[in-house]
């Protein structure tokens, strides 16, 4: 039975998507082994797992393989429904943080394309998630009634864990694309500012967030 209650996690150090299940299960106390896989050559369970899009995070429990990271953190907190609840029970409250968690994912794949450019596309994708961090502020101002949202072990959602896995490596962020550029500004994005600042003391945050040099390399790599 105890082998049978297993959890293991498929995923690689740098990924977002990784991270963010990972979170959820330290966060809800869930013991998982961990394998870190090499997307360049990818493990035979990993494609056994996910044979549609053969990509990480896969979420193994009772053999049974969940992939897909949002899909994974529902099922985590529909499995384990200790707290922190990563969703209210309110179906409103619910739509509103699925939204936003949608949205966050969209600045997100704006800050991928400043990456993964230069010159004039690079600046265009800069904008863009500029605009995308501006519209966040407002609207998790909105949503949270202008303060932060609390962190502690009762308190943790959804959408902690987006923002975390997103903006809590800004700061390295800003130093590989350099020109001064920021991706959050305390002065124009005060609201996500000291969010980010008290998700990056919680402990689980810590222990997650790979060292600043190693994130440093692998931005300069792609």
């Amino acid at each position: 039975m105890e082998e049978e209650n297993k959890v293991k996690l498929h995923g690689t150090w740098i990924s977002t998507y990784s991270k963010r299940v990972e979170l959820a299960l330290r966060v809800k106390g869930i013991p998982y082994d961990y394998l870190e896989e090499d997307l360049s050559n990818k493990s035979p369970l990993l494609l056994q797992y996910n044979p549609v899009h053969k990509k990480i995070p896969v979420l193994v429990h009772n053999g049974k393989p969940i992939p897909e990271s949002s899909i994974i953190l529902e099922y985590i907190d529909e499995t384990w429904k200790n707290a922190p609840r990563f969703l209210a029970e309110d179906p409103y409250q619910r739509a509103q943080t699925r939204f936003w968690a949608g949205f966050i994912q969209q600045v997100f794949e704006a800050m991928g394309k400043a990456f993964m450019t230069s010159g004039e596309a690079q600046e265009k994708a800069i904008e863009e998630t500029h605009e995308k961090i501006n519209v966040l502020e407002e609207g998790m101002k909105g949503l949270f009634s202008e303060e932060a949202p609390k962190i502690d072990g009762q308190n943790f959602g959804l959408l902690d864990i987006m923002v975390c896995a997103v903006l809590s490596t800004h700061k390295a962020s800003e130093e590989v694309l350099g020109n001064g550029v920021k991706i959050l500004d305390p002065e124009r994005h005060p609201f996500l500012s000291s969010w980010v600042e008290k998700l990056n003391k919680h402990p689980v945050v810590k222990e997650n967030t790979p060292p600043y040099d190693k994130i440093i390399g692998f931005l300069h790599f792609i």
